[in-house]
């Protein structure tokens, strides 16, 4: 069934966001008490916790017609 399909790749991005965010948080924190004057400016990098690549992978009709519309 493709609501079944399109709402376990929801499931899986809602997973790794917030693996991804966690891992962030802390990643922040540590370079706040290791080194409060460059965190501010600190980079994180997600890695295999980013979540951009299942952007876009529910092609349904709503989205059709809203791209067409613009």
């Amino acid at each position: 069934m493709p609501h079944d399909d399109k709402r376990l790749q929801r499931k899986l991005k809602r997973q790794i966001k917030r693996t991804g965010n966690k891992k962030r948080r802390q990643h922040l924190k540590k370079e706040l008490t290791q080194n409060p004057e460059e965190a501010a400016w600190s980079e994180y990098d997600f890695g295999h916790d980013s979540s951009s690549g299942l952007n876009g992978l529910d092609h349904d009709t709503t989205r059709r017609r809203f791209q067409e519309e613009e």
